[in-house]
């Protein structure tokens, strides 16, 4: 055994076996498990759909969203509060412009479909004030509360959406500019409403939303349900089908823009690539946009921008700009 062999198995006088050391050995390659999605293992596919593995700072911005909030609305004043459904959850904030007829944004917040309330969310509503238009924020039940469930939330999320278009005189709305922003989880569901047949489900008009900001979402469910989320959402067959948007984009009638950050998991950014293929393979307007050195949560602050990558892209496509 030569001397570095021994100093490596020594430790304060006493011996460690060979495997021990090979445990110790930095930079050990981890051995791969067998592939669970595409080239990813289970571990890694797990890591690709949580969030906190890829954005240390995942607590420090979402502190920052709540804290900015609380400033928004010491500038602008509390939102008008309405409900749009029969539970409690079911609310929407409205902080609302004082042009009339207003052009309309709808925000779907993110949370892993566990978290996230409306008031923490209102730090993008200035940019679209500012600029004439009202800023919504709906509240709608989590994938915890619902047992595991995501079908009740993108109903209510339908619903808000619905109740916005029919009672947007009642807050000097214009329901022919309603545009839909989200983020995350809040992604998904965004896509979900985009590609709504809302003639047969809703009887009303398939365009009731001019456009769409989709900000580091998921637009097909099949490797999510293979990943550890699936601990806390109980998905099926019909669920996975129901609610994978890029299984539906017969029914995608607006232009959208679709983001991620450079810093986001690669499923986060795969997922937004291939949804951005699909929808030009049928010839629909659709801007895939990457902001360079951003994460999963530091992206979306650029929609309160009116000089962000997301701000300002917004803008244009509400034609504020």
């Amino acid at each position: 055994m030569n001397s570095k062999r021994k100093l490596l198995l020594s430790i304060g006088g006493g011996l460690i076996s060979s495997a021990m050391a090979q445990e110790m050995t930095p930079n050990r390659p981890k051995e791969k498990g067998p592939l669970v999605w595409l080239n990813m293992d289970q571990t890694e596919l797990d890591s690709a759909y949580d969030q906190s593995v890829y954005a240390p700072n995942i607590q420090q911005v979402l502190k920052r969203y709540a804290s900015n909030s609380e400033l928004t609305r010491g500038r602008l004043g509390n939102p008008k509060n309405y409900a749009y459904g029969p539970t409690a959850i079911e609310a929407l904030d409205i902080y609302q412009s004082n042009q009339p007829k207003a052009p309309i944004n709808i925000f779907i917040h993110g949370g892993a479909w566990r978290s996230g309330l409306a008031k923490d969310f209102a730090y993008n509503a200035e940019i679209f004030v500012n600029a004439g238009a009202h800023y919504v924020v709906p509240d709608f039940i989590n994938v915890i509360q619902s047992g595991g469930d995501l079908m009740p939330m993108i109903e209510q999320v339908r619903r808000a959406v619905a109740w916005v278009y029919k009672n947007a005189a009642s807050f000097n709305g214009d329901p022919d500019k309603i545009f839909i922003s989200s983020h995350s989880s809040g992604a998904h569901l965004a896509g979900v409403v985009l590609t709504t047949n809302w003639q047969k489900d809703y009887g009303l008009p398939m365009n009731i939303i001019k456009g769409g900001l989709l900000c580091s979402g998921m637009y097909d469910l099949k490797p999510v349900r293979l990943s550890a989320r699936s601990s806390y959402v109980k998905f099926t067959d019909s669920v996975e089908d129901a609610l994978s948007a890029q299984r539906h984009l017969e029914f995608l009638n607006t232009p959208i823009i679709v983001a991620y950050g450079s810093l986001e998991t690669p499923e986060f950014q795969r997922q937004s690539r291939d949804f951005v293929k699909a929808v030009k393979e049928l010839g629909k307007n659709v801007e895939l946009i990457v902001g360079q050195n951003y994460n999963h949560f530091e992206l979306p602050e650029t929609l309160a921008n009116p000089y962000g990558i997301l701000g300002k892209l917004v803008l244009k496509q509400m034609k504020l700009a």
